[in-house]
C-alpha cells in the first residue's frame, strides 16, 4: 500500500486506501443482530416456519420449559413454574404495610430473659409442690425442661413475635 502525500499553503493531505467494508449504510447488516422484535414481518413469519441458525431466537431471560426435537415442541412438566399461593381466608392482617409505619427493633435476646420464658414457671411450681430432688433438679420434667437449647430459643422467639 503506498500513501501519497500532497502539501500546498502548508496543509498535508493524505489519501489512503481501506480494505474493510463500509460500516455505515442500509445494506450491511451482518453486523447488527436481528433478534426477535428487530426484523421486518417478513422475517419475523420466516423465523416462525423455519428459523435460520445464525439468528438465534431472543428469550428475554425466559427459562425454557421444554425442548425442540425436530420440527415439534416437546414440553417438560417439571419445568413449567408452578405459583403456590397460601389461602388466607381469615388472615387478620391486611396484604399492604404502610411505609409510614415505624421500624420494630427486637434487642437480641439474653440468657436471663430465655430462662424466664421457657422454665421460671415450672420451676416455682415445683419448688410450691415440693417436687425438686437434690441439685435442685425437678423430679417430674415438663417438656419445657427437656427442651435442647436451641428448640428453647425457638419457642421464645415465636412466643416474642406473636407479642409485638
Amino acid at each position: 500500500m503506498e500513501l501519497n502525500m500532497l502539501t500546498a499553503f502548508g496543509k498535508q493531505f493524505v489519501r489512503g486506501i481501506s480494505t474493510t467494508a463500509c460500516a455505515c449504510g442500509k445494506r450491511n447488516f451482518k453486523k447488527f443482530p436481528i433478534y426477535n422484535k428487530r426484523g421486518t414481518k417478513d422475517f419475523k413469519a420466516k423465523q416462525a416456519k423455519s428459523p435460520h441458525p445464525d439468528v438465534p431466537i431472543h428469550t428475554y431471560g425466559v427459562r425454557p420449559i421444554g425442548y425442540k426435537n425436530g420440527s415439534a415442541f416437546v414440553e417438560i412438566k417439571e419445568l413449567i413454574p408452578e405459583i403456590i399461593v397460601p389461602d388466607l381466608t381469615g388472615f387478620k392482617l391486611k396484604p399492604y404495610v404502610s411505609y409510614r409505619t415505624s421500624d420494630i427493633v427486637q434487642p437480641p435476646l439474653t440468657p436471663e430473659e430465655l430462662f424466664g420464658a421457657v422454665y421460671v414457671k415450672k420451676i416455682t411450681e415445683d419448688f410450691k409442690a415440693g417436687k425438686l430432688g437434690p441439685d435442685n433438679q425437678s423430679l417430674e420434667p415438663s417438656a419445657a425442661e427437656r427442651l435442647t437449647p436451641e428448640e428453647a430459643k425457638e419457642k421464645v422467639s415465636s412466643i416474642r413475635s406473636d407479642i409485638v
